[in-house]
């Protein structure tokens, strides 16, 4: 991914409007009432420290999970109410790329990357295929890893294969869980940077749920700092920080900024 263009993001479309959203399992008030919305090209990091509510947003993005009121509009669609046939097509529109990397151990870097292409779009000949996975594997810097193992390779190596596996349908938006989670500050620096130039190289729009400062940092054209199942601010990382606000420099605190 060299000589990219000046990335555009247009604000006169949003590809996800979330308004009103609450999520509750029993007495357990999860989300609180978020407003929400990321524009076409757009990278947004959803920042907050471990349960306050990230990972179910994604989830209900997706329809993993059904909110109990708000709308959620994902590509122009009712989330909540698609059938399961309209909600399988809307899913391959949107990228998911697991924390865990979620490879399958028992196949190699190729098959992990065909498999999704091949159970997806049909009448694909053997050369098409191999053709999309090394795209894929050149764009994410492991086309020599063609043949490998997961368990042969590295946290970051297995990161960037799931970053890969996922391109491969070419989905219009990116959920990214946690991308830098488990990764020494180097190998972290480097996923940050290809998140950028996924962006970049195949014009999605991303969610990036992170607890980590530095990768929201890097990544995010916005925050939406997340407290308590709520969205404290919502802006560019100096308008979220530059703040008196004590929750908020309470986050900034518990973090780490190269």
């Amino acid at each position: 991914m060299k000589n990219l263009k000046q990335h555009i993001i247009n604000t006169e479309e949003s590809v996800i409007t979330i308004t009103g959203l609450y999520k509750s399992f029993d007495d357990l008030q999860v989300l609180k009432g978020i407003d929400f919305n990321l524009f076409k090209g757009e990278n947004i990091a959803v920042l907050g420290k471990s349960g306050t509510g990230k990972s179910v947003l994604i989830k209900i993005i997706v329809g993993l999970l059904k909110p109990d009121h708000g709308e959620v509009l994902v590509l122009g669609k009712h989330v909540d109410q698609l059938k399961t046939k309209e909600l399988d097509a809307l899913r391959l529109r949107i990228g998911f790329s697991f924390q865990n990397s979620a490879l399958y151990d028992s196949m190699n870097v190729f098959q992990n990357l065909a498999f999704p292409l091949t159970m997806n779009i049909k009448n694909l000949s053997k050369g098409e295929v191999k053709d999309a996975v090394e795209e894929v594997l050149e764009s994410v810097g492991l086309k020599d890893k063609l043949k490998q193992m997961p368990s042969d390779l590295s946290g970051g190596q297995r990161k960037r294969i799931g970053i890969a596996r996922t391109l491969i349908l070419k989905p219009e938006i990116m959920l990214y869980d946690e991308p830098t989670s488990g990764l020494d500050p180097v190998t972290s620096a480097e996923i940050n940077e290809l998140i950028n130039e996924v962006q970049q190289e195949y014009n999605t729009s991303s969610v990036i749920i992170t607890h980590d400062l530095t990768c929201a940092k890097n990544t995010g054209n916005r925050i939406a700092l997340m407290f308590d199942g709520k969205f404290l601010k919502v802006g560019t990382f100096a308008e979220v920080f530059d703040t008196d606000d004590e929750q908020v420099k309470g986050f900034f605190n518990y973090n780490f900024i190269q």
